[in-house]
């Protein structure tokens, strides 16, 4: 998990799918995002090259990540389970592609890509609150049964990827919704379709409560029917932790910043499996 990142050297053909979707985005951004991601961005145009023109690395992100959050970013050549997955957010890491989109469609991708992973996920890393509640999920999947990886894995989407947070408008002197989830912020047609004003036709919003979103199931091909809202970051990390610490597991599991290590509250015993 150590090892330097390699660098791509992407092909115009791929920057200028790049820049098709920041444009694309940016003035949605501004409109819809959360203030914690408009702020991360601006320090990570600043100290990670995101701009328009070139495809940041990942060994610059997760530089200014680490310095910044303690968190990183691990490149993957597929599609984990979600155990795998989540076992990496307990360890402050996120594992992503370096696979972009094809050039002929810029704006559609059927798998994440690194424009969801670098507009969407990374500058939300650089945001201390965030990443405490993303490895909260992630801590919580150690030692969990296959039926609570799956609940907690919903909770992930609904909130990592799908997540609505209210914030206060001072202009119009009252809460709007924005988003902090990476599957809305890299993708303009659903982050208008869930922030937007569409009326009758537009989403289900809920209050963010997990134990809901752990039993609530989700297309994956389509805008998403259903959206939960929290009042901040940290009323939905401060209601994560509090499910968590509700699942029946064989251990609770913490993480030290400093030792980069996960450590138990009992002891246990690796049991071997028959073959």
């Amino acid at each position: 998990w150590n090892k330097s990142i390699a660098t791509i050297d992407y092909t115009d053909k791929e920057i200028h799918c790049w820049t098709a979707v920041w444009d694309r985005m940016e003035t949605l951004w501004d409109k819809y995002a959360c203030k914690e991601y408009l702020h991360s961005l601006d320090l990570m145009k600043k100290h990670c090259n995101y701009n328009r023109n070139a495809i940041p690395q990942q060994q610059d992100i997760t530089k200014f990540l680490e310095s910044r959050t303690k968190f990183k970013m691990r490149p993957v050549a597929g599609l984990l389970s979600s155990r795998d997955f989540l076992n990496g957010l307990a360890h402050r890491t996120f594992f992503c592609t370096q696979y972009i989109r094809h050039h002929s469609k810029p704006l559609y991708t059927p798998e994440p890509d690194i424009c969801h992973e670098l507009l969407g996920h990374a500058p939300m890393f650089a945001n201390r609150d965030f990443c405490d509640f993303s490895q909260e999920i992630g801590l919580a999947s150690l030692g969990a049964s296959d039926e609570d990886i799956d609940k907690l894995a919903r909770c992930y989407w609904f909130s990592v990827e799908f997540g609505l947070c209210k914030e206060y408008d001072p202009v119009e002197g009252r809460n709007r919704m924005k988003a902090y989830g990476a599957g809305l912020l890299s993708s303009f047609g659903e982050l208008e379709y869930a922030c937007g004003e569409n009326g009758d036709e537009g989403p289900q919003i809920e209050p963010w409560e997990p134990m809901r979103a752990a039993m609530q199931e989700f297309p994956i091909t389509t805008y998403q029917p259903l959206y939960f809202l929290s009042d901040s970051l940290a009323d939905a990390k401060c209601k994560m932790r509090k499910h968590c610490e509700g699942l029946p597991r064989p251990f609770f599991a913490q993480y030290n910043c400093q030792t980069q290590t996960v450590f138990i509250d009992r002891q246990i015993k690796r049991m071997d499996i028959d073959s």
